[in-house]
């Protein structure tokens, strides 16, 4: 496992641990992040990580992207 924030741009990977506060891991289940869900980083852009999951364009923090193990 590694986190989000390390993955290649144009890989499909698969969601196995949302680690956080409760408060984060369900705004990251809000935007699609989910146990077992697909996720493909797009672009890596000062710090911003934007991923597409379900079907959406997302971007999210490195921070944020630090907290999805994949």
């Amino acid at each position: 496992m590694m986190p989000l924030a390390l993955a290649n741009a144009g890989e499909e990977n698969t969601v196995k641990k949302i680690s956080g506060s409760p408060e984060v891991r369900q705004h990251l289940e809000n935007l699609g992040f989910v146990i077992g869900g697909s996720v493909t980083v797009v672009t890596s852009l000062g710090g911003n990580v934007i991923v597409n999951v379900k079907e959406s364009r997302v971007a999210i923090s490195e921070e944020m992207a630090r907290k999805i193990m994949i």
